[in-house]
């Protein structure tokens, strides 16, 4: 699928692309090694092409005539099929988007919708570029405060003291989401940057200013997201201090029942001696005494830790 941009944006075959003509391509792994030769690209770029990235951060690759990166395109639908995965090559009028690995056809959707944005009479690479790389965080600031009053509800949790088994469970996973999202906007960034850069002329200089807008909005992004993830991390702290300070109550219970019981150990150990000599072993109310002295003295322990604030 490709689109040149003359008087329209007109959908055009490979074979009837026109030399000079602003074009963008979203084409698949197959369909790249059939047109590599003609585009001029390095066996090398196609080859990384033919299996998804593992890594966000893969790395911009600068050639004379053109600049490669792949990218894995975060996914804000947690339907466990993971994040979908393309590369991209941009060279003098041209953007061409590889599908690498998009199972939903949402990467296709966003480039379909960068393209509706051009107008024939001022659409320029740089235009198709950031209009492309803004409907890839198009919906992420809502995701981003939809993560913050998730993390803000925890903290709420947090403090009601209505915490389970799981919720240090999913302080991880919004850990593991932010470092996700991080290591996105941070590719981005890689990719606004060496277009910055214009290490190879791609972009006349003059024409940089919409692209220094969409590396702002990123960095916007990764900023809170770097605020999210301190967030959290302060959110984990506070839930060891309230686990902490909990097994800290519990022990203290168990101190001072211990405490006010062990004079009873005393007496059990005292009498157990079992000297001949102890005159209450043959004293017809020494059983109720050793009742009444177990009593008074659990008496006077609650008295005394009453009055030193044990409990």
């Amino acid at each position: 699928m490709f689109y040149q941009v003359t008087d329209a944006v007109r959908a055009v075959s490979a074979d009837a692309l026109q030399p000079g003509v602003l074009t963008a391509g979203f084409v698949s792994v197959d369909e790249l090694q059939t047109l590599a030769a003609q585009f001029g690209f390095a066996p090398s770029t196609v080859a990384s092409c033919a299996t998804a990235s593992l890594h966000f951060r893969s790395g911009v690759e600068i050639y004379d005539d053109y600049t490669f990166t792949e990218l894995r395109v975060m996914r804000l639908e947690d339907d466990g099929d993971g994040d979908d995965c393309l590369a991209l090559y941009i060279k003098k009028d041209l953007l061409l988007v590889v599908d690498v690995d998009d199972r939903d056809g949402s990467t296709k959707a966003k480039f379909e919708q960068a393209i509706s944005r051009l107008s024939p009479a001022t659409a320029t690479l740089e235009k198709l570029i950031c209009y492309f790389l803004d409907t890839l965080v198009a919906r992420d600031t809502k995701h981003v405060e939809t993560v913050g009053n998730e993390i803000a509800a925890m903290e709420e949790q947090l403090l009601d003291d209505r915490t389970d088994n799981a919720f240090n469970r999913a302080l991880l996973a919004l850990k593991k989401q932010l470092l996700t999202m991080r290591n996105y906007y941070e590719q981005l960034l890689d990719i606004t940057e060496a277009l910055d850069e214009n290490e190879n002329g791609l972009l006349p200089d003059g024409e940089l200013m919409l692209l220094n807008n969409v590396t702002k909005k990123i960095t916007r992004l990764r900023e809170d997201v770097d605020s999210l993830q301190n967030t959290v991390e302060h959110l984990q702290d506070a839930y060891s201090a309230a686990l902490d300070m909990k097994l800290n109550r519990t022990m203290k219970v168990l101190t001072v029942i211990t405490t006010i019981f062990f004079p009873l150990t005393i007496i059990v150990g005292w009498y157990g001696m079992n000297f001949q000599s102890m005159p209450e072993f043959y004293w017809k109310h020494g059983y109720v005494y050793v009742i009444a002295l177990s009593v008074v003295t659990v008496a006077a322990m609650v008295l005394l830790g009453k009055k030193k604030k044990w409990f």
